[in-house]
């Protein structure tokens, strides 16, 4: 992570632009307090549909289900 101040960000725009499409955060920061975060652009991968992942993950039977020692000691009981 660099963090430059707000006037080398104007003159090196250029290259900070080019640090942050190679994968480095760049704070922009003014009298030394951080301002702002510049990151690489990262496009939309488009519209989530829902079900894709039906039939293809399975849940155990017991997954929900916990002993009775630990359930006791979530509700601050004695074990």
């Amino acid at each position: 992570m660099k963090m430059v101040n707000v006037y080398d960000a104007k003159t090196r725009l250029s290259q900070l632009l080019a640090l942050a499409a190679a994968g480095e955060e760049v704070i922009i920061a003014k009298a030394g307090q951080p301002m702002a975060k510049l990151i690489a652009y990262q496009p939309h991968k488009g519209i989530r549909k829902p079900g894709y992942w039906k039939g293809k993950v399975k849940i155990a039977k017991g997954f929900d289900e916990l002993p009775e020692s630990l359930t006791r000691a979530f509700k601050g009981e004695e074990a």
